[in-house]
């Protein structure tokens, strides 16, 4: 990724956090944290990677919720940054949170087992 989509994923993190979190009035949106924006080279594309608080369901609904206001949140962010064309948005969940804590559970496990062979 070069500079310039770096500057662009960073803008847009801060402004999709802010634009989720106050602009949306979706009630299937939950507690969502914008965890990491990846932006193509040629700004067209724009991941957008999401942890979301809640069972399945509840994630399932919000990424519902994020993709009908998919279109007033491309408007909100060509708004906000000055960009010949807004990138098209697509969310996706961040799975390392999730894959994170697993590992951290695992951990937990081997210590406690090794500390009743002791």
């Amino acid at each position: 990724m070069n500079l310039r989509a770096n500057r662009v994923a960073e803008q847009m993190k801060k402004e999709l956090s802010d634009i989720i979190g106050r602009k949306i009035k979706d009630p299937r949106i939950g507690f969502v944290t914008v965890t990491d924006v990846r932006v193509t080279g040629d700004l067209q594309i724009a991941k957008v990677y999401i942890s979301v608080l809640g069972n399945e369901e509840q994630k399932e609904n919000t990424l519902k919720g994020l993709a009908k206001a998919k279109g007033f949140i491309r408007s909100e962010i060509g708004q906000r940054i000055r960009l010949r064309k807004t990138p098209e948005i697509h969310f996706e969940f961040d799975e390392s949170i999730d894959y994170g804590n697993r590992i951290e559970t695992l951990i937990k496990e081997i210590n406690k087992e090794k500390q009743h062979e002791e």
